[in-house]
C-alpha cells in the first residue's frame, strides 16, 4: 500500500436479501422494492460505490421492515376479525339456546 491511497480491500455491506425474501410472504406490494434494492447492493460493491451499496441497502431494510409491519399488522387484523368474529357468534349462539329461544 501506498501512503495516499486508501486500501482497496473490500467492503461488505449486508443487502438484507433475506429479510426481503421473508417479507414478500407478508406483503408483497412493498416487499417487491426490497428485493430490487438488496440486488443492487452486490453490484455497486463490485464496482466500488460503498456508498451507493450503502443507500441500496438502507433502502431495502426500510421497505422490507414496512412489509413485515404492515403485513403482521393485516395478519392480525384479519385473524381478530375470522377468529373473533366466530368466537363472539359461538358464545352468543350458546348464550341465546340457555335463554329458552
Amino acid at each position: 500500500m501506498q501512503p495516499g491511497y486508501p486500501s482497496q480491500q473490500p467492503q461488505h455491506v449486508d443487502n438484507n436479501m433475506t429479510m426481503s425474501i421473508v417479507s414478500i410472504f407478508l406483503f408483497w406490494p412493498l416487499a417487491i422494492p426490497a428485493i430490487i434494492n438488496a440486488s443492487k447492493v452486490n453490484p455497486l460493491l463490485q464496482q466500488g460505490d460503498y456508498a451507493g451499496a450503502q443507500a441500496a441497502a438502507a433502502e431495502s431494510k426500510k421497505w422490507s421492515k414496512w412489509a413485515i409491519i404492515v403485513g403482521v399488522a393485516w395478519l392480525a387484523i384479519v385473524l381478530v376479525c375470522c377468529l373473533g368474529g366466530g368466537l363472539l357468534g359461538a358464545l352468543s349462539g350458546s348464550s341465546a339456546s340457555t335463554s329458552g329461544y
